[in-house]
């Protein structure tokens, strides 16, 4: 695996997020902002934070942790920033969904879009994970995994060893796990924004992505999109359909030996295509 790059800056950006304090955004800058080559932002999944916001709003608070409140930081950290007028986006997951929330504005600097591993639509996402996904797995981890969450038991070591078979076989089939998403699981050990936001597990939604629906809008995406998806990817294909079907300038790849993170499990491949996608 190739050595990861090194940052040439790695600050944060005062947010106002309406917390009675100031909050921050942090980010990392690999290369020249003023080289003149469009910037690409990257915004990875729910798993890590983004916003260091205050103790007071770390709990189980999904009226601070809204789908508004984090366009709000992207479109505050563009102007940071200074490239509003010329940039282009990669979205991961929960960060493909929230590319698809910006680009549907139509910002004018907004160049190309790559949506990776992101449905168009949770309950759409959700309903496929129950009746195509759990039902695929063993008998035993199916029936653990729809035991504890009909009883409200999620926090029970019997179902998180059971949702780590399904995290096995469609967030991550490489075995053991990448360093990167070892370090991703232990950056927020007890997955305090991602509980907030989404709930205890990756198709157990309770938080306010549930409520994530942009089949009605993407057809206001104006820019070429690259959709990415896995083959055995815990978004199923027919939850990416719907950018495919309205985006007017969409190009779609299936990664055959891939879950939920093709950049990690063929990465090479990954690289090769996204960067001939930004370059085009």
């Amino acid at each position: 695996m190739a050595t990861r790059p090194i940052p040439t800056l790695t600050s944060t950006a005062e947010f106002d997020a309406k917390a009675g304090k100031p909050c921050y955004t942090w980010y990392e800058v690999y290369g020249d902002l003023k080289s003149g080559i469009t910037p690409v932002i990257v915004l990875h999944g729910a798993r890590q934070r983004r916003l260091d916001a205050p103790p007071e709003k770390t709990g189980e608070q999904a009226s601070f942790w809204t789908q508004e409140l984090f366009v709000d930081e992207l479109d505050n950290l563009i102007r940071h920033l200074g490239i509003q007028d010329n940039y282009s986006i990669l979205g991961q997951s929960w960060g493909g969904m929230l590319a698809a929330l910006h680009a549907v504005k139509q910002p004018k600097g907004l160049k190309r879009l790559v949506l990776a591993n992101s449905p168009a639509s949770i309950q759409m996402f959700v309903k496929i994970a129950y009746e195509k996904l759990v039902p695929g797995l063993p008998s035993d981890i199916a029936e653990t995994i729809l035991k504890h969450e009909k009883e409200g038991t999620t926090s029970a070591k019997e179902y998180q060893d059971a949702m780590t078979v399904f995290y096995k076989r469609h967030l991550c089939r490489v075995d053991p796990y990448p360093e990167e998403l070892q370090q991703s699981f232990a950056a927020d050990p007890d997955s305090v924004v991602y509980h907030a936001m989404n709930g205890p597990s990756e198709f157990h939604i309770t938080g306010p992505i549930k409520d994530f629906d942009i089949t009605q809008q993407a057809h206001k995406i104006n820019v070429p999109t690259l959709l990415i998806s896995g083959r055995y990817d815990e978004v199923d294909e027919a939850s990416v359909a719907p950018y495919f079907k309205t985006i007017p300038q969409v190009k779609w790849i299936t990664f055959a030996e891939s879950s939920h993170t093709p950049h990690m499990e063929e990465r090479e491949r990954y690289m090769r295509v996204v960067s001939d996608f930004f370059k085009a």
